[in-house]
């Protein structure tokens, strides 16, 4: 899927021809004026005032229906057809095929100066390896999703990095990293009583970039039962690849609970000693390994990611954060042992929200996994406000996929956490805080711990301890449940024990706030 992009330019002009250059009339608007991102916030405004129509399948014979993920992966799009492929301009780009789980047909339109095209679809443009079906595919197919292609890491080589495919989920990379954990234009009503609704990207116009640009834009249009939206992409691939979101949304119904920035990731085990039962050589197995928001008051909260024995939510009241993000914070191979996934190259996802969203919070769901092939984690922010039908709201982000954090590491932040239950239902937990303003503390005298404790348990007693070898600070305590708790005889399987913990210098917070849910 990452060959090198080389076609001479007759050949592209002929592909264009044969395949691709087709003109809408979308591109027919009125004489010198170009499609612009408001045409689409129009096309969404319009649609949320229609029915929602159902195409998933539409056109998608049985056979491709059926296919396993195996047979879809095996179905490739030929790479000296890539469009922009003869590297005349840094981009371009590549197609799936519908079938598997790709059925939701989608349109692509790209734009240049004389207009709005859309691509095509035809079974020439994709190899079948070894499934016998090419020949059966019908010719009035569509797309199923789209891949960009940059060099990022050599100049004379076109990287992937940046796909989206399925519903509104895409992902990307940076420099020197691989596809780890995948974002949404939106999400609605997770784990509601009424069911999720998956949203889902339906039409793409993709501008054509100049000869030297170092950034694509893309528009899209989002549809389903409950809302549309119009979204727009400004991709700057690099050593850390930025892409600036702006989203318009227009319900068709009340939403009540609507995610917005919504990432999705795995987290199958971590740092605890019993967490694969010595079944894996493998230490860790996540995508992400945290949770990270910075909040309106400057706060720094870490909480790391686990693998609950049954499902968890949690809400963090920060009303519009300066950022959150998932993060992939443990970069050491050591750790992971894994010579295919390359876990510690997974990208860390940033959201850095503009503009006023109101009152809202942010929200992380975990589910339990038995599987490192499940995206079990979700995170994203929630307005206090739910949508009505026919308002229109606007969200406007920055995402930051980088293996870097938010800003240089001022305060010390959490490096390693452990959770160790201990005989007489006493749970104690280890944390690590490193960093450079840690590192010039050489006496733990004035050093101190701010620890909270939820009202069903009690804390027994907690060491401040450097670690001479990483310069860093290490934090030890121990809970036991509160006896004298209310309700601990009609209650005997305590709820969830939340605890917050961060480190004081002469009075003054020097570490972010490692924040956690003890499930007893």
């Amino acid at each position: 899927m990452r060959l090198k992009l080389l076609i001479p330019r007759v050949i592209q002009i002929v592909f264009l021809l044969l395949f691709s250059v087709v003109v809408t009339p979308s591109s027919v608007w009125a004489a010198g004026r170009k499609f612009q991102f408001q045409d689409v916030i129009s096309q969404a405004q319009q649609l949320s005032k229609q029915s929602f129509v159902d195409v998933s399948d539409q056109n998608v014979p049985d056979f491709l229906k059926k296919i396993g993920y195996d047979q879809w992966r095996d179905i490739r799009f030929k790479p000296s057809q890539a469009f922009w492929g003869d590297n005349q301009i840094p981009f371009s780009v590549q197609f799936f095929h519908q079938g598997f789980l790709y059925k939701q047909p989608i349109i692509v339109h790209y734009m240049d100066e004389s207009g709005v095209h859309k691509f095509i679809f035809s079974p020439n443009l994709f190899e079948y390896g070894k499934s016998d079906f090419g020949a059966s595919v019908p010719t009035d197919l569509n797309f199923s999703g789209f891949r960009i292609h940059f060099p990022i890491n050599k100049p004379d080589y076109q990287d992937e990095i940046a796909v989206f495919l399925g519903a509104s989920y895409f992902r990307a990379v940076a420099k020197d990293q691989v596809y780890g954990l995948s974002a949404r234009g939106l999400s609605v009503d997770m784990l509601a009583d009424s069911g999720e609704e998956f949203p889902f990207f339906k039409e793409f116009w993709i501008i054509k970039p100049q000869r030297k640009s170092q950034k694509i834009i893309v528009y899209a249009l989002l549809d389903s039962p409950r809302i549309t939206g119009a979204y727009q992409f400004a991709i700057v691939p690099g050593q850390e690849t930025m892409m600036q979101v702006d989203s318009v949304l227009f319900p068709r119904k009340k939403i009540e609970k609507l995610g917005i920035a919504p990432m999705t990731t795995m987290f199958f085990y971590g740092e605890s000693p019993s967490a694969h039962g010595g079944k894996d050589f493998r230490q860790e197995v996540h995508d992400s390994d945290g949770l990270a928001i910075v909040s309106a008051s400057g706060e720094k909260i870490w909480r790391p990611l686990t693998n609950p024995e049954r499902l968890t939510i949690n809400t963090f009241s920060v009303g519009m954060p300066k950022a959150f993000g998932l993060l992939q914070r443990d970069r050491n191979f050591d750790h992971y042992q894994d010579l295919e996934a390359h876990y510690q190259r997974r990208p860390s996802l940033w959201i850095l929200p503009k503009g006023d969203w109101g009152q809202g919070h942010v929200e992380l769901v975990q589910i339990p996994t038995g599987s490192e092939y499940n995206e079990n984690i979700n995170a994203f922010w929630v307005p206090e406000k739910p949508l009505e039908p026919g308002e229109r709201s606007e969200f406007s982000y920055t995402m930051k996929w980088s293996s870097q954090e938010f800003e240089p590491v001022s305060q010390g932040y959490v490096a390693n956490s452990w959770v160790l239950r201990q005989e007489n239902e006493r749970v104690r937990f280890v944390i690590d805080f490193y960093g450079p303003q840690l590192e010039s503390i050489v006496s733990g005298h004035e050093l101190t711990a701010d620890i909270s404790v939820a009202k069903d348990y009690k804390l027994l007693d907690h060491q401040v301890i450097k670690n001479d070898t990483t310069g860093g600070w290490r934090l030890v305590f121990q809970i036991e449940p509160n006896k004298d708790a209310p309700l601990k005889d009609i209650l005997p399987n305590r709820t969830a024990v939340d605890l917050r913990a961060f480190l004081k210098y002469q009075q003054e917070r020097v570490t972010e706030t490692w924040d956690f849910t003890f499930l007893p």
